[in-house]
């Protein structure tokens, strides 16, 4: 029961039982006082009637005194006389029947008034003449008492509803401060860090208050310390003071990722040998700032051509990881990447097209990190051998399909339904039980099985990622595939589907018709949350609302900060495989420690991917996180 309950039936109780006592006062005192009139108005009867009497019964007249009594008996007051004359015994009795206008028979049987009687002798000086008896009739007594208590009982009724109506309101204005206190501390305890609390007037509350929004700043100052902290060791760990670009590391950490994806795209390495010339001229200084706005050229430039990553790797050694993109997409991104280069060697005093080298390897199929850091590096080499300004690895491999036959096997596959599945469980730590299960989808095309990894670059580059997620997510509905197993199954969402608002709505009447949607998991991409957060925060809200649960993919790849955790509050976290592949140093543990911390900090369960070894589980085990997934527990056929 709430507090304002509690002090509201207090208050309800104490106004009753106030009422209840009033009433009885009342009652008893109202009763006493009608009992004591009518035995003095029986009294002064008595007496009266009894010297009245007196002269008829001397001479004997009985029409006379009875005449006198009917006169007094025809009030009503009394229920009965009795004369009884002493000379010769004839008694004489006068009643009226007990009936009692304007009052409950229930009220009457309650017997509230006694017989109330007086007997008298009528005498003319020592002479006695006749004995009578007045019995007081109750229906006074019954009916005075009936409307002085009805009348006592309406007004109190209708001052008992003001009362409690005015206690409710004043109750409501008095504990507001209390239940935004209580508002308040619910965001506290999901970590939501509002605007402070108004400070009431209220000496208690006021106090109270001022605590709360002490403790809330308290902790708002230490989320907004822990991802600055990760701001500064991303920065310190992972990002290339000089140029502003992330380093060697970061970058070998992404090729892991980007090759354990299905993605296309490619890695270009190049060597700036003109930076050394410009070092030789003007210092290392100029060398730095020459470096520095090159960077920023590079990344203003090529960002809207295509995502990619752009790193430091080496004094004079940059890589371009283009993360999805085609043939024809990488060779525009290469013409930019050169006329970015020419011009700020122009600014340098340098020659265009001399001084530095490019090497292309396009992703096709399946590759190890050491595949196309070797195709890369060749491709590199012969641009510097043959004094050529790029030079593209040539290999031998064929892509499977054209862009338009893919176009048309993923149509079909995605319109008849013909994806098959695996899926990955995910362990907890302490147990290893499962967590949840990881859906993964294939497809049959002329009796050859095609992975994940070739046919999903095409499904962004043809826009059919929505089509896609509906397909599958329908398909978890039609083939039972929640029914097998108690444990939620988490779906990769494309980009796509993040600001579509029609998948948006689609998946708000596909989860209120599902019995089971609380076994449904939604995995986000973290870059799609930096992309379109307001998007991102809709689709989250849908469903949240509706009972699914949906954690943040790659969480830690982005270079941001963490608040958006506080605003989307989701269960899980996927930690970016790159940090299964940073080596064993202290400040990549620091870094990973840090990024854990954010998320425990918001009591989201944080899930390590890309384990492939005991070992690197070991790592993690310190870190205190829920649980993991990789190929140390590969995927499964769904039967």
């Amino acid at each position: 029961m709430t507090l304002f309950r509690q002090i509201y039936t207090l208050l309800f109780v104490l106004f009753l039982l106030v009422v209840a006592s009033l009433s009885y006062v009342q009652f008893t005192e109202t009763q006493s006082f009608l009992t004591k009139q009518m035995e003095s108005d029986l009294n002064n009867t008595s007496n009266s009637l009894g010297i009245m009497l007196v002269p008829d019964l001397e001479a004997g007249d009985i029409v006379g005194a009875e005449t006198l009594i009917n006169v007094i008996f025809e009030g009503g007051y009394y229920q009965q006389v009795k004369l009884t004359w002493l000379v010769d015994g004839k008694q004489q009795v006068w009643q009226n029947p007990m009936t009692i206008d304007g009052v409950p028979q229930w009220f009457i049987d309650l017997g509230l008034f006694k017989t109330i009687k007086r007997e008298s002798t009528i005498t003319s000086g020592w002479i006695q003449l006749a004995r009578l008896e007045v019995t007081a009739h109750p229906g006074f007594g019954y009916h005075e008492l009936w409307r002085t208590m009805t009348n006592a009982i309406l007004v109190f009724s209708i001052l008992f509803l003001i009362a409690i109506i005015f206690a409710r309101i004043g109750l409501t204005w008095i504990l507001k401060p209390l239940h935004e206190i209580a508002e308040h501390a619910k965001e506290v305890a999901n970590r939501k860090f509002g605007p402070d609390m108004t400070v009431p007037k209220t000496v208690e509350l006021k106090s109270v208050v001022l605590a709360f929004n002490s403790m809330s700043e308290q902790l708002k100052q230490i989320f907004n310390s822990l991802d600055e902290e990760v701001g500064e060791l991303r920065k310190k760990n992972l990002v290339d003071q000089v140029s502003g670009l992330p380093n060697r590391q970061y970058m070998m950490g992404r090729l892991n990722s980007w090759l354990s994806e299905p993605k296309s795209g490619a890695l270009m390495m190049a060597k700036f040998d003109w930076l050394e010339e410009v070092h030789s001229k003007y210092g290392y200084q100029v060398r730095d700032e020459t470096i520095k706005l090159l960077s920023d050229k590079m990344k203003q430039h090529l960002d809207g051509v295509t995502g990619s990553v752009i790193a430091r790797i080496a004094a004079y050694e940059f890589a371009f990881l283009i993360t999805s993109s085609e043939h024809d997409q990488t060779s525009k991104y290469l013409q930019t990447l050169i006329r970015t280069i020419n011009q700020e060697m122009s600014k340098a005093g340098c020659k265009p097209n001399e001084g530095f080298a490019i090497g292309i390897a396009e992703r096709i199929g399946q590759m190890s990190v050491t595949d196309v850091l070797a195709q890369a590096d060749n491709a590199l080499q012969k641009a510097i051998q043959g004094n050529q300004v790029f030079h593209w690895f040539e290999t031998n491999e064929k892509q499977l399909f054209t862009r338009e036959q893919w176009r048309e096997h993923l149509s079909a596959a995605i319109t008849e339904g013909k994806f098959k599945f695996k899926w990955q469980p995910i362990l907890l730590n302490d147990s290893n039980s499962i967590l949840q299960r990881e859906l993964y989808c294939q497809l049959e095309i002329h009796d050859k099985m095609v992975q994940a990894g070739q046919f999903m670059p095409y499904v962004e580059l043809l826009s059919l990622g929505t089509l896609l997620d509906k397909c599958l997510i329908e398909s978890l509905h039609s083939k039972q595939l929640l029914n097998r197993n108690f444990e939620p199954i988490a779906v990769n969402l494309t980009f796509q589907s993040m600001g579509d608002t029609e998948f948006h709505q689609w998946l708000n009447k596909f989860l209120r018709s599902s019995t089971l949607r609380e076994r449904l998991c939604f995995d986000i991409p973290e870059a799609a949350v930096y992309s379109d957060p307001e998007a991102c925060q809709a689709l989250c809200a849908i469903i949240r609302d509706n009972g699914s649960h949906f954690g943040i993919d790659h969480f830690g790849r982005q270079f941001g900060s963490m608040s958006y955790l506080q605003n989307l509050r989701p269960s899980y976290v996927k930690l970016d495989q790159s940090f299964a592949y940073y080596d064993e140093s202290e400040h990549s543990s620091e870094l990973c420690r840090a990024l854990i911390n954010v998320a425990k900090g918001l009591d989201v369960e944080v899930i390590v991917t890309g384990v492939e070894e005991q070992e690197q589980l070991a790592r993690f085990t310190p870190l205190k996180t829920n649980a993991y997934m990789g190929y140390i527990s590969p995927p499964v056929d769904v039967d």
